[in-house]
């Protein structure tokens, strides 16, 4: 499991920081959501390289785990020949898209930060999840469990690591790190259930 301990990892400015998430058992945690919240607050609108889309295709969500800066309206295309209604019970955002179809997209604005866990209400195996953030330091980590965050400026920071099977409350784990800049290397365990 990921500890609440500080940890100082040094070198020269601006920082990249790579993190491994695995779990108790050293496997790598694909598609885990490593988040860096530091103590310098965003300047203008925060933009990650990947579209804000998550399509519904062989009655899926593709991606299976999106991450948006908060304010982002995400599309939602239909690219199945069956139709789907997209809803949400998460608190961050409650919502339902009416049933549409093949070819459609319908859209809807994140305004709160958190995890929101989507289903489909005509077919019930389909779940998808959209991370929320206010930093830019956000990314997904790939089938090694790596993830690179980079350009952010020395100091006091918080990491945190989210993902639907992650055994904590509200499936994330925190913790603090102090970041001195250069190239950095950081482990975290976690428990996944």
């Amino acid at each position: 499991m990921a500890t609440g301990g500080v940890v100082a990892v040094a070198a020269a400015t601006p920082a990249a920081l790579r993190v491994q998430v695995v779990d108790g058992n050293g496997l790598p945690v694909r598609d885990a959501v490593v988040e860096l919240h530091t103590s310098k607050a965003p300047v203008g609108a925060i933009r990650f390289p990947w579209k804000m889309g998550m399509g519904q295709k062989n009655q899926q969500f593709s991606p299976g785990t999106l991450i948006v800066a908060r304010g982002s309206t995400v599309a939602f295309p239909n690219l199945d020949n069956v139709r789907h209604s997209i809803y949400s019970f998460s608190k961050p955002a409650r919502f339902e898209i009416e049933l549409y179809g093949r070819d459609q997209t319908r859209t809807h604005t994140f305004t709160v930060t958190g995890s929101v866990k989507l289903g489909c209400n005509i077919h019930d195996q389909m779940r998808g999840y959209i991370r929320v953030t206010d930093t830019p330091f956000a990314a997904k980590t790939d089938h090694n469990g790596y993830v690179t965050l980079s350009g952010m400026a020395g100091g006091a920071a918080r990491l945190t690591v989210w993902h639907p099977a992650l055994r904590a409350p509200d499936n994330e784990s925190a913790s603090a790190i102090t970041v001195t800049g250069g190239n950095q290397n950081h482990k975290l365990t976690v428990a996944v259930r």
